[in-house]
């Protein structure tokens, strides 16, 4: 699997994410500054509603752009065994019932599902908890994370 394939699949979602967010940071911000919602009375609190839309949706957008800044940033390099599991890299996980799966970890703020080559692809940042777990592992190494009362254990089975 080409990792710069992937991490191009990543950046254009990402990108269709901040193109649809602005859409609708500016719909709301011209729903918060019409003329119609202009408070008649003090209970009146369309305008002050659309407003609080409008505020969160600029701050959704300019979260979109700091993670494609940097996912920009990211360049995947091969792995390498002395590093261990570093941002960038393809990980095969194995879970104790034998149920296999590929993540793709890189930084904060693009959790997504992508296929590639017929397998799919769950995309992690390094600070979710099971992003956090597999830095600096190695395949053969097997980590433990809290699901609610119990611990579901992963063992790395390969790292591109």
């Amino acid at each position: 699997m080409d990792k710069n394939l992937l991490l191009q699949d990543v950046l254009n979602h990402l990108q269709t994410d901040l193109e649809q967010a602005s859409l609708a940071a500016l719909s709301a911000h011209e729903a918060a500054t019409h003329e119609e919602n202009v408070a008649e009375n003090k209970y009146d609190t369309l305008g002050l509603e659309a407003a609080y839309l409008a505020s969160g949706q600029a701050r959704r957008v300019e979260e979109l752009r700091q993670t494609l800044i940097t996912w920009r940033q990211l360049r995947p390099r091969p792995f390498d065994i002395e590093q261990g599991i570093e941002l960038g890299a393809l990980v095969q996980l194995a879970t104790e019932d034998g149920h296999e799966q590929w993540l793709f970890l890189g930084p904060p703020g693009a959790s997504m599902k992508l296929r590639l080559a017929d397998q799919t692809i769950q995309v992690l940042g390094n600070t979710a908890p099971l992003g956090k777990l597999l830095l600096g592992k190695r395949p053969g190494d097997e980590i433990s994370l809290p699901v609610g009362s119990r611990q579901q254990v992963f063992e790395v089975l390969a790292v591109m």
